[in-house]
């Protein structure tokens, strides 16, 4: 499971006293409420399902799916459904491919989601063996499932400019120097994150 309330707000605090800025967005903002999602392939397939539409299209395709396929959409299930019962749930062919790959590397025991590598980057790695799945969704699973403390997903554009305001930098930074940025943060970079998505629509800021 993800960060708990009591994991966020520890991190956050020990970031804060050692950069002011971080302790001026807490004070503004307040502490971000913990984003938890389930650990396993459901989680995974619903992150593959929800990629470039809205999250009430998602919504849509994974109600269908569960009520073809069972709750949660069993491995099994899916793995035997034809193309087009999934094109009827709204799968696309290349979504279709993304989800079966993930269920493949289940279900042979290549990827065992209950015993990922305890080292990020190599979890990360691991993740990213399934296609559709790229480093920012992997991060994002560590993240919100796992509870990996020290997660910084510097790609993210909301990342990026979210800590360009909390910094009051002139500009969004690169992805790079997002990376760089937070190095100083370590092992607390995961609760910024979520500080950062938490504070990034705050005018105050």
């Amino acid at each position: 499971m993800g960060l708990s309330a009591e994991q966020l707000n520890d991190g956050l605090d020990a970031v804060a006293a050692r950069e002011p800025a971080i302790a001026r967005a807490l004070g503004i903002a307040g502490y971000p409420e913990p984003r938890i999602r389930d650990r396993g392939y459901a989680t995974l397939l619903r992150t593959i399902v929800g990629q470039q539409v809205s999250v009430a299209s998602a919504a849509s395709v994974w109600n269908k799916l569960e009520a073809a396929l069972g709750s949660d959409c069993p491995v099994d299930a899916l793995i035997a459904s034809d193309f087009d019962t999934l094109r009827a749930c709204g799968l696309s062919r290349q979504k279709q491919g993304y989800a079966r790959s993930l269920a493949e590397l289940v279900i042979s025991g290549t990827l065992d989601l209950t015993n990922l590598p305890a080292d990020d980057e190599a979890a990360i790695a691991e993740l990213v063996r399934i296609k559709g799945i790229g480093r920012w969704s992997a991060e994002i699973y560590l993240l919100f499932a796992e509870g990996r403390a020290d997660i910084w997903p510097a790609g993210d554009l909301a990342v990026q400019a979210g800590i360009g305001r909390i910094l009051q930098l002139d500009e969004r930074p690169s992805e790079k120097a997002t990376r760089v940025l937070a190095e100083p943060w370590s092992p607390h970079r995961g609760a910024v994150a979520i500080l950062t998505w938490h504070s990034y629509n705050n005018a105050a800021l």
